[in-house]
Order: C-alpha cells, then structure tokens, then sequence
C-alpha cells in the first residue's frame, strides 16, 4: 500500500491519528521512531531551523527539498505544511503536482493571504482570502494530484482572525464542497472552547483536523470524545525540544569549561550512527566495494 493510500485509510478507520512535526531527515526518523502515524513537514519548525520567521519568507524550494528528504527518509508518510500555495490556484496546481512527486501523502493549505503570518503571533496579520477564491485554490488542488489516494487539506484561519463560529463553518463548508478530503481548524485560545464548539456544529461530511498547540490540555481521550477530529497534529514539538536540548548543553559546557560534565547526558555517537543507518552502508561496502 503507497503512503497516500495509508494515511488515506488510517483517516477513515481509526479513531484518530497522530501526527508529529519535524523540520529535517533527523526529526523525522525520530518521530518514526516513537511511533506517530506520520509527519508533519511544518513551515514553522523549518523557518526555524533557518532563524527566520515563519512569514512566507523561505521559498517554496527550500521547503519542498526538506519535505522531499524526510520522505526518503521514513516508512511513514508525510504531511506537507504548504501554507498559503505558494499564490494563486495555478500556482497552487503546480505547487500540489509538486509535493506529490516529491513523496508528501498530503498537503494543508490555510486560507490566508500572502505573504501570511504564523498564527500564533501576537498582533500578528491574520487577514483571510476570499471565501470564493480559496475554494478555487482547493479545487484546483484536488484537479492537480496525480492520485485520488493524496490528501488535500483545508485550513480555515477563521477563528485565528477571530471572525467567530459562524464564519469558520461557512469556510469549512466551502472548501470540503469544493473537494477538501479534511478541514483543518486552528485556533489561538488558552482553552479548548473554541474548538469543543466548532466540532458540536460541523455537520460535513469530511473529518476535523486540529494543531492543538495554544490548548494543550485536550488529551487525546478528550479528542477521540469530541468524534469529528480524526487527525492531530503537534506542530512544532520537535523544534521546541531542539532548542530546548541545544541551550541547555550548550549553557552547560561554558559554564563547565568543558564536555566532561554533559557527556554522559547526551547520546554517544553510536546512537547518532544508528540513526544515519551506518551500519546498512558498511554492509552495502562489503557486498559491493570491489
């Protein structure tokens, strides 16, 4: 079964899925290993990793050739962050032949205008395309894939731009009419309420996709409860326990004046050899180096 076909399956028969973000080949791998159903290929966590902001300024090639490592990288599939498509609906056509090709199971694009802003920044420019337009954008998306088995994913920044419940269903409506395989619906609020309430409301047939990073006290018992949502995505965890990890060795070893103190906290070599797949090219060596 392709990877498409496997998210595409999982979406429809589990009670919910788990995906987790990663920004390289490496987070990936590491995802795979603790056992998330798949990957998100994050905007955010990769304008990290650059040291930008998360506000349209790497292109679509630099993300598109990360996305395309960690897809060779890991038996799971991939869910590629693209956010607003990269332009218009032929622009997006172009941009979803693209990610297919490139390994990714599916794409989320929000409809928000270009260049956007992460959704979680305060003050931040949360303003959203036209209803109309971005349901082209989906539709021309859905006209573009090379498989009916690859995901297309609508994010609706309703709630984000603080337009209300009303709106953000209308959108979400629109788009799945459009042909959106999910909605996707984020939302900045310290508490859950929001998104409790818009599940209680959404009567469309495609499932509920959330990213619940402002909310993290909805368990995935609680979200499994709500029955809508059948996929959550922790966006930027990866990124987060990087830097966290990083500074504190880093601290550590100056204030040290040396390794001999973090040595032993951190993972031997070995480990990171295990996780290049050393092993596997030293056998290729044996058997093919003449």
């Amino acid at each position: 079964m392709s990877k498409p076909a496997l998210l595409r399956q999982k979406l429809s028969t589990r009670p919910l899925i788990h995906i987790i973000g990663a920004h390289n080949p490496l987070s990936a791998r590491l995802a795979e290993e603790a056992g998330f159903d798949g990957v998100w290929a994050s905007g955010f966590e990769l304008s990290a990793a650059y040291a930008v902001p998360d506000a349209s300024i790497l292109s679509m090639t630099q993300h598109l050739d990360m996305t395309r490592a960690m897809c060779a990288a890991v038996q799971v599939p991939v869910v590629a962050d693209i956010d607003t498509g990269y332009g218009n609906a032929v622009n997006v056509m172009h941009t979803v032949a693209q990610y297919e090709a490139a390994g990714a199971s599916a794409v989320v694009i929000e409809d928000k205008k270009f260049p956007k802003d992460t959704s979680l920044l305060e003050g931040g420019r949360q303003e959203l395309l036209r209803l109309e337009e971005f349901a082209g954008k989906i539709e021309a998306a859905c006209a573009s894939r090379e498989s009916s088995d690859f995901l297309v994913i609508a994010r609706t920044e309703a709630l984000i731009a603080g337009q209300g419940q009303e709106e953000a269903n209308r959108r979400a409506a629109a788009y799945v009419n459009a042909g959106a395989d999910a909605v996707l619906i984020h939302s900045k609020s310290k508490t859950p309420d929001e998104i409790v309430e818009f599940c209680r409301g959404w009567n469309g047939k495609a499932p509920v996709v959330i990213v619940p990073t402002a909310y993290p006290e909805l368990t995935e018992a609680d979200i499994v409860a709500l029955k809508k949502i059948k996929m959550v995505i922790y966006g930027n965890h990866g990124i987060r326990a990087a830097v966290t990890a990083m500074a504190d060795v880093f601290a550590r070893i100056r204030a040290d004046g040396g390794i001999h103190n973090v040595d032993n906290d951190i993972v031997p070599v070995t480990r990171v050899f295990e996780l290049q797949r050393v092993a596997e090219m030293k056998e290729k060596e044996k058997r093919y180096l003449k």
